[in-house]
C-alpha cells in the first residue's frame, strides 16, 4: 500500500527516514526516487546525503544548518507532487557474464535442484531484464528484481565466507552481484569481469537505482580479455542513454 501521508521517523539526531509505502513494488520505489529527485532539485542548505531503499528515503542533514521542523516542512511540501512527478530516468546496462565453471561454481547444483539443464538456467537468467531498486549493503551492490520464477531457489544453507567481486548470484526470488569480496548466501551462477565498485574512478559505482540490467553470456577467453581491459582502464560498458521510466 502506498501511504497517503508518508511516515517520517527520526533516525538518530542527524537523519530522518521517510517511509512512503509498506510494500516492495516498482510504484513505491518510483516515489522514493522521485522524492530524492525533488529534494535534490530544491537544493536545501543542510541536506548532507539521501539514500533510497525499496520503500523509504533516508535523509541525512546538518541540524546546525537545517532544523528538524524546517526539514519536515520542506518534505511535507514535496509530498503532493509525488504522484504526478516522474522519477529520474533509468539506463539500460549490459553486463557480460561468464556462467558456470570456475566463475559459476553453483550452476550445476542449481540446475539439479530446479530440475533444469544448466544451459536452460543460463538461458532463463540471461533472458530476463533486471530492475535496480537501489544500491547498498556493500558499495555498488544492486538490489534487483526481475528474475524468472522458475529460478526461485532458497539461499545457501551455509553462506560462503568469501565470494569474489563480480559474482552473479541468486537466492529466493532475487538476483544480485557481489561488488566486493564478501560473505554471502547466494548461489553463484557466474561472474562479470566489470567492476561494480571502482573507488579510484571518477564514477566509482557502476549501477544506479532505476537502471535496467541484462546479462550477456561470455566464455572464459572473453572474460579474461574484458578483465584485462577493465584493469587497463580501456573498457567501456555498454550503457544506453537515459530514458523516461515506465513504472507499470
Amino acid at each position: 500500500m502506498i501511504y497517503a501521508e508518508p511516515r517520517v521517523l527520526p533516525a538518530g539526531d542527524l537523519a530522518v527516514s521517510v517511509e512512503l509505502a509498506d510494500e516492495i513494488s516498482r510504484e513505491a520505489n518510483a516515489r522514493v526516487r522521485t522524492l530524492e529527485r525533488l529534494l535534490a532539485e530544491a537544493r536545501l542548505p543542510g541536506i548532507v546525503e539521501t539514500v533510497p531503499t525499496f520503500r523509504s528515503l533516508l535523509v541525512s542533514y546538518d541540524p546546525l544548518v537545517l532544523g528538524w521542523e524546517d526539514l519536515l516542512g520542506h518534505l511535507q511540501a514535496l509530498v503532493p507532487r509525488l504522484a504526478a512527478a516522474a522519477p529520474p530516468p533509468g539506463r539500460r546496462v549490459e553486463l557480460p557474464c561468464a556462467y558456470g565453471g570456475e566463475h559459476g561454481p553453483d550452476l550445476e547444483e542449481v540446475a539439479r535442484r530446479l530440475g533444469l539443464a544448466p544451459d536452460e538456467v543460463v538461458r532463463l537468467h540471461a533472458g530476463a531484464e533486471y530492475f535496480v531498486y537501489f544500491v547498498g549493503f556493500t558499495p555498488g551492490l544492486p538490489y534487483m528484481t526481475g528474475m524468472p520464477e522458475r529460478l526461485t531457489i532458497p539461499r545457501l544453507d551455509r553462506p560462503r565466507t568469501k565470494t569474489p567481486p563480480g559474482s552473479v548470484g541468486i537466492g529466493g526470488s532475487q538476483c544480485s552481484i557481489y561488488s566486493v569480496e564478501s560473505p554471502g548466501g547466494f548461489w553463484v551462477l557466474g561472474r562479470t569481469p566489470l567492476a561494480l565498485y571502482a573507488p579510484a574512478s571518477a564514477e566509482p559505482i557502476l549501477l544506479r537505482a532505476g537502471d535496467r540490467v541484462r546479462f550477456r553470456p561470455i566464455d572464459a577467453d572473453e572474460f579474461r580479455a574484458i578483465a584485462d581491459a577493465v584493469a587497463a582502464g580501456t573498457y567501456r560498458p555498454r550503457i544506453e542513454p537515459e530514458r523516461a521510466e515506465a513504472t507499470a
